[in-house]
């Protein structure tokens, strides 16, 4: 058994996401091939996860929502994990398959994903994800490994040059090869990459409910390998307008609602598409959108594109089966608050915003 697709995270948004792609490019020879998912959180609690990941039956996504104003529901087994692996207990096989077979590795690794630990070293098994990336790589290069394509799906802006100046930083101060550095960036190609697609739900122990709609948004540079060929895959040559468009419309969108759930002392458990089945509410969201985002793109070259995405987007907010909390939405809102509205109005300067302007306090 083969897999050229190497995997770092088992969170229910990459089986409803890259896992799903792949295993539906698989059934019509689209795909370079199977995948290694690898938890590298430890978590005992997601051990069960582990085993039904790569499960020969696969494990069920349910596609559940709105799709051009009508309702479809659908349920696909996904089969194209092969290994379910932990750096926790099988570090040597996960270093094996990282330089004999890898051609191109996945990770998401959650909002702390890149951080790193006091006191980690490339001794044993690393703590940290970076750390455990870099004696990876490391291993490949001291075997002669050939190219390797890296494609982050952590929601870090221009996450693929975050990435590679991590790494290559660790690698000055742990690895100090210059042979190792110029391999580093020459033969690893590390991909910026945009993701989009809400998952509701878990299904336990392997499994998730998601949306309909779905992008991954890869920017093209040379040398670069993608794991498949899929509808909701996109190749583009500069991801900048994608980005924009998902944090100052999607992400802004939802930060508007969240202020107001706060503000107003919602009800614990309440929902976007129920907040938005106040009338009130829905008409102030979409006049944001009409009178102030909108414009906002439209200095941009990007009015068209933006009013396609806005019309998508409250699709995806009014789903009537997908229940979105405002409280996990909420977390981090004044920190969220700076990217998705403060920094949309410093990209739009000359568009006057006095409704999202009162939200900030300017």
């Amino acid at each position: 058994m083969n897999t050229p697709i190497l995997q770092f995270g088992t969170s229910r948004f990459l089986q409803a996401h890259a896992d799903l792609f792949v295993s539906e490019a698989m059934e019509v020879g689209k795909a370079l091939g199977a995948i290694t998912v690898v938890q590298t959180s430890g978590d005992p609690q997601r051990a069960g996860r582990i085993g039904a990941l790569s499960a020969p039956e696969g494990f069920p996504v349910i596609i559940r929502g709105l799709e051009n104003g009508a309702p479809v529901e659908h349920k696909v087994r996904v089969r194209s994990v092969a290994r379910s692996l932990s750096t926790a207990t099988d570090w040597a096989e996960v270093r094996r398959i990282f330089v004999d077979e890898a051609r191109v590795v996945l990770s998401n690794t959650g909002d702390k994903g890149y951080a790193l630990l006091d006191g980690d070293s490339l001794d044993g098994v690393p703590q940290s994800f970076p750390m455990k990336l870099l004696a990876l790589l490391k291993a490949r290069h001291e075997a002669g490994g050939g190219p390797l394509t890296i494609l982050p799906c952590e929601l870090i802006s221009r996450n693929g040059d975050v990435l590679k100046r991590l790494i290559a930083d660790l690698a000055r101060q742990y690895v100090s090869d210059p042979d190792f550095d110029v391999w580093l960036s020459e033969r690893v190609i590390w991909g910026n990459t945009l993701v989009d697609r809400i998952v509701s739900e878990p299904i336990e122990p392997a499994g998730a409910i998601a949306e309909p709609y779905a992008i991954w948004a890869i920017e093209r540079q040379p040398g670069l390998t993608v794991p498949c060929e899929h509808p909701s895959i996109k190749v583009v040559d500069d991801l900048t307008p994608y980005e924009r468009l998902k944090l100052h419309i999607l992400n802004l969108g939802h930060t508007v609602l969240a202020d107001r759930w706060l503000k107003d002392a919602r009800p614990e458990a309440e929902c976007v598409k129920d907040i938005l089945a106040d009338a009130a509410i829905r008409a102030e969201l979409e006049a944001i959108y009409t009178q102030e985002v909108v414009p906002g793109f439209r200095q941009h070259g990007l009015a068209d594109e933006a009013e396609a995405y806005v019309a998508t987007t409250l699709e995806r907010f009014l789903n009537p089966t997908l229940d979105h909390r405002l409280r996990d939405i909420a977390g981090n809102h004044a920190e969220k608050i700076v990217r998705r509205i403060i920094g949309f109005q410093d990209w739009c300067p000359a568009v006057a915003m006095p409704k999202l302007s009162a939200i900030v306090g300017r």
